[in-house]
């Protein structure tokens, strides 16, 4: 087995959570995320449930290749595409495998990351030896109708689980320095970015609002 470190998180993490769908198919969400890359996004998940593994690994490598060097890529849920893909890490779901099941999946050390809803679930991935946790839903999402806003307090209590974490949902560069100010690390977006109809200055916008934010604090 292949013993060297994972990649370190960034800090602060302006991440970028995929939807194809939102960006106009397959090969302009390819565009999109070089573009926000360029940009200032430093961390790419790849989260298109629907797809088949075979596609999903298709557009895991595509993704890697504009990521390589740039910004670390997540892959939702398989820790076989990420290491197929070259990818840095995995994005587990609240209700997905264990973390220390994961690890034990993969054949190199990769970054493991879980998507938690409340403080309970943290503590316990944080105890698990989780590498970063996605906190949300904070502000209304588009991405999640009908889930009520748990607000930047949640932000706080995760962080007190001693992971960096990283806040999501209807996050903006308009509101993401309160999300840093509650103690998170980082900030995920996926329309802010993906929806804005001007790509690469929303995520120049959203990557400086962030980079103020850490710095203030």
């Amino acid at each position: 087995m292949n013993n060297a470190s994972p990649s370190p998180l960034p800090h602060p993490i302006v991440a970028l959570v995929t939807d194809r769908n939102l960006a106009g198919g397959p090969d302009a969400l390819v565009k999109a995320v070089e573009q926000a890359v360029e940009n200032g996004v430093n961390l790419v998940q790849l989260r298109e449930k629907d797809l088949p593994d075979a596609l999903q690994l298709e557009l895991a490598r595509r993704l890697r290749a504009v990521t390589n060097g740039k910004a670390l890529l997540f892959i939702n849920d398989s820790v076989s595409i990420a290491e197929a893909s070259g990818a840095d890490g995995v994005q587990l779901t609240e209700v997905s495998r264990s973390i220390v099941s994961a690890r034990a999946r993969a054949a190199r050390p990769v970054l493991i990351g879980r998507s938690v809803h409340g403080v309970d679930a943290a503590r316990e991935a944080a105890a698990q030896g989780a590498d970063l946790l996605v906190v949300g839903t904070v502000y209304d999402s588009p991405t999640h109708p009908g889930q009520p806003p748990a607000g930047v307090g949640l932000i706080g209590w995760c962080a007190q689980a001693g992971v960096p974490v990283v806040g999501i949902g209807g996050i903006t560069p308009e509101n993401a320095g309160a999300v840093m100010q509650a103690g998170a690390s980082g900030v995920a977006v996926i329309s802010a970015v993906l929806g804005s109809g001007a790509l690469a200055d929303a995520a120049s916008r959203l990557a400086e609002a962030v980079g103020s934010a850490a710095v203030a604090s």
